[in-house]
């Protein structure tokens, strides 16, 4: 098996330390020594690729976004990066500049929708970037799996039109939070064992965090690193990961096999008498019961 890839998710507007160089207007007040910083230690920690997210950058996104590349690509320079902003020139200004790296940029990322699809992927071919395709369309969340199918569908066609091959593609089914959204995490499984078929040879990724998005902080390192192994074992290839989680990332590595063969085998039906289980097994199949929903969610589900 082979081990997951990381896209390091820190360097974000909604970062305090970040976000306040990102805000800066002016370049010559920008200090570019936490950006830096924060890029050198994704690295150490073991991400793979490092995700610059803008947010909207509706007012200087198209200066800053280059500007931010060449301060990330000067203190990790053979470190790839996803290009993450809703403002689409400030991804290709962010493109023009950067230099070639151990693996292709990626444009993080193109939603399932017309008006974005049909601008921005003649961008990833003419700079030959791969890109995220997101599975988000017209009606927003996709309701089931072949909703999912069907986005995919339509989005990689047009891709493989405009000479992307579905190496270069990377698909995003969108994970939904586990307290809100439960049997949408279900429908993401199932469709990630689809999409060999849809589309032989693309890869998948997803913002892992947000199954976790809404139950308190000391819970969603377990959430998260529980649905990656599920995803995995259904073919995603590539997970947005918090660098400072180093459980995930050991897991993500083939450094935790243990754990890796506990939810892999409750998945193919193998059940465990969870008493019998040490704690950290045992809080492993709990949270694997509670995103299949075998167990309701509540705050507590570690402590039953």
């Amino acid at each position: 098996m082979e081990n997951m890839i990381l896209f390091g998710e820190s360097l974000n507007v909604i970062s305090r330390v970040i976000g306040k160089e990102f805000k800066e207007p002016d370049p010559a007040k920008r200090n570019p020594v936490p950006i830096q910083e924060e890029a050198v230690r994704q690295k150490e920690l073991g991400m793979d690729y490092i995700d610059i997210n803008l947010g909207p950058a509706k007012k200087f996104g198209t200066e800053l976004m280059p500007w931010v590349v060449n301060v990330v690509q000067e203190a990790a320079p053979d470190m790839p990066l996803l290009l993450d902003s809703s403002n689409i020139d400030a991804i290709e200004a962010g493109l023009k500049v950067c230099k070639p790296a151990d693996a292709p940029h990626i444009i993080n990322s193109i939603m399932a929708r017309p008006e974005r699809y049909e601008k921005m992927v003649p961008m990833a071919a003419q700079y030959d970037a791969d890109f995220v395709a997101l599975l988000w369309g017209p009606e927003g969340l996709p309701r089931d799996e072949n909703e999912r199918a069907a986005l995919a569908v339509e989005l990689i066609y047009f891709a493989n039109e405009a000479g992307i091959p579905n190496e270069k593609i990377w698909v995003d089914g969108i994970v939904t939070p586990v307290n809100i959204q439960q049997q949408q995490l279900m429908s993401l499984l199932n469709f990630q064992m689809m999409l060999d078929d849809i589309a032989p040879g693309a890869k998948s990724t997803c913002g892992l965090s947000n199954i976790s998005n809404g139950p308190p902080e000391h819970l969603r390192p377990i959430l998260n690193q529980t649905y990656m192994v599920m995803l995995w074992k259904y073919g995603m290839k590539a997970v947005i990961s918090d660098p400072l989680d180093k459980k995930l990332t050991a897991i993500a590595k083939g450094q935790r096999q243990d754990i890796v063969d506990l939810i892999w085998g409750m998945m193919d039906g193998n059940r465990p008498d969870i008493a019998s289980l040490d704690k950290e097994m045992a809080d492993y199949a709990k949270t694997y019961k509670v995103i299949m929903g075998e167990t309701l969610y509540s705050d507590s589900w570690l402590e039953i």
